[in-house]
């Protein structure tokens, strides 16, 4: 059984192993009396542990993180009952993990984790180096590889803009050479006749030969 096997179950209490998933549901295993049952995903949701996280005043953080936090503070003191008055499990919150966001997480989700860490020590499920390391991976993995996808866009972003440049400038140079051709002025038609007045005398009449008589 590992930690990314386990999951939360809403209206029940404690946590399960996930057996096997199907359409409707899935086969869990408790991990308090060890029990199996069908779960059906109509009626409950699955919430795996390792997916979850918790506010704080900066960044979420993993659940995980909280658990290994609540794990170094037995070297001090034990670990807190579940059932303690609201104000007790307030402030070994305070004490254990100071970062947690007083407005958004519930003195109800704090005797949730504090009940789940238990049940995590008694299965020796409380490995959470391993948990935060492989996590830790997984993102580093997932940041290299969006690294990698922006690298490989970059030369073809570059040849679409250098081809985008290339096309305006060469309708820019279509627009310049296409101007329209100027249409040539005919004459003014007076001007003309004016201009042949001048220049050519009217013609004089023959004089009409007188008839004898």
């Amino acid at each position: 059984m590992q930690y990314r096997e386990i999951v939360a179950v809403t209206g029940l209490g404690g946590l399960f192993q996930l057996v096997a998933s199907k359409q409707d549901g899935a086969i869990v295993r408790s991990l308090e009396d060890k029990s199996t049952r069908f779960v059906s995903s109509r009626i409950h949701n699955f919430t795996p542990l390792e997916s979850i996280e918790v506010f704080t005043t900066g960044d979420n953080v993993n659940l995980a993180l909280v658990f290994k936090a609540m794990q170094e503070n037995e070297s001090k003191s034990a670990i807190i009952d579940p059932k303690s008055d609201n104000n007790t499990i307030k402030a070994y919150f305070k004490s254990v993990f100071p970062e947690f966001d007083e407005e958004r997480v519930y003195v109800s989700d704090m005797k949730k984790m504090v009940k789940w860490y238990g049940i995590l020590k008694q299965n020796e499920l409380l490995k959470f180096d391993e948990i935060l390391a492989e996590e830790g991976e997984e993102v580093a993995e997932g940041t290299e590889a969006a690294t990698e996808a922006t690298e490989e866009a970059k030369p073809k972003a570059k040849a679409k803009a250098k081809k985008a440049d290339a096309e305006a400038a060469e309708g820019e140079a279509a627009e310049a050479g296409a101007e329209k051709p100027k249409k040539a002025r005919a004459p003014k038609k007076a001007a003309a006749e004016g201009a042949e007045g001048e220049d050519a005398p009217k013609p004089k009449k023959a004089a009409k030969k007188k008839t004898e008589e």
